[in-house]
């Protein structure tokens, strides 16, 4: 059983050892807990690792070690899906900044409150910058939020990872609050229409042009989007459309078994009810590319997982 907050990071020799990554909102920490951080890694043999998503993740870990971690970091276990909002990476903005054109920590740390770990069609990232240099890369976010002299411009669709996207422009000089309301109305969009993809995924199998149309149809509405998916979600007897992004493309149809060689992107769009068995066994693969276009075999042997006990359960629920 996977340690309670903590990931899988590595098997050698038959040794296990394990990260956690507690949230840090923007980036920002108090002298105070970062030195508990240090101590903490000190006294379990860790190492501190600044991630690009403006956290310090805690790793090299033992399994047995995770909660008394969690207990003296005084922290909530950092749960979430894989398939949820990861980051909302933030730039320092005109609060810290010279070249600052809006407050990037004001938005984003609203963004991060409203969003960080909601559950997603798959995995997503946002990136709030103040200005056009772009500090928090919002180009390569699924949602990016970016600074101007007259407001705050929104891209989709961004991605960087074993496929890189940029993201496209979907409309400028929005004022704060508007922002908030036309993140809600692109993630409910996604949310209703997506399959397990991610966002730049979803858009170029609709077309940016449809995607933009209802989206901001929606926003200058001021309605929800209401519209039913856009495509069968794993229907019976459908023959399904492979995932963009240039995932490995297997067999698997709608009535077979599946099997240790059965690609995991396959697995999950032919048989959806899946995905629960699979986040029971700490699998975080679901809509990362260079994970769900493996066999069942290779991603439960990186997992340090058996793969018949897997198979047994995925099998049990199709």
């Amino acid at each position: 059983m996977l340690p309670k907050g903590a990931n899988l990071q590595k098997i050698h020799n038959g040794n296990r050892t394990y990260a956690i990554t507690p949230h840090l909102p923007g980036g920002f920490i108090k002298p105070d807990v970062l030195r508990k951080y240090a101590d903490i890694a000190e006294k379990y043999h860790g190492v501190l690792k600044l991630t690009s998503a403006q956290r310090v993740m805690i790793t090299g870990l033992k399994a047995e070690d995770i909660d008394k971690i969690w207990e003296e970091l005084g922290m909530q276990p950092a749960m979430g899906f894989a398939n949820c909002v990861r980051s909302i990476k933030i730039c320092p903005g005109n609060i810290f900044c010279k070249r600052g054109k809006q407050d990037s920590i004001k938005l984003g740390m609203e963004l991060d409150k409203l969003y960080h770990k909601k559950e997603m069609p798959s995995r997503m990232k946002f990136g709030v910058a103040g200005c056009a240099n772009s500090c928090s890369e919002v180009h390569v976010k699924d949602i990016g939020v970016m600074g101007s002299d007259i407001g705050w411009d929104i891209y989709v669709g961004g991605t960087a990872g074993a496929h890189p996207r940029l993201s496209d422009l979907l409309i400028e000089g929005l004022e704060y609050d508007e922002v908030i309301r036309i993140v809600d109305v692109i993630v409910t969009y996604y949310q209703k229409n997506a399959d397990i993809e991610r966002m730049g995924q979803f858009i170029d199998r609709v077309g940016f042009k449809k995607f933009r149309a209802d989206v901001l149809a929606a926003f200058y509405q001021g309605v929800s989007q209401t519209t039913e998916p856009l495509v069968p979600q794993s229907a019976e007897g459908k023959v399904l459309v492979p995932v963009a992004g240039g995932l490995t493309e297997g067999t698997l149809v709608f009535g077979d078994k599946i099997t240790e060689e059965s690609v995991i992107s396959d697995i999950i769009r032919v048989y959806p009810q899946t995905v629960p068995v699979f986040r029971s066994f700490g699998m975080g693969c679901l809509g990362c590319p260079s994970a769900t276009g493996e066999a069942l075999e290779k991603a439960a042997g990186i997992h340090g997982l058996d793969v018949k006990e897997i198979l047994a359960g995925l099998n049990k629920v199709i």
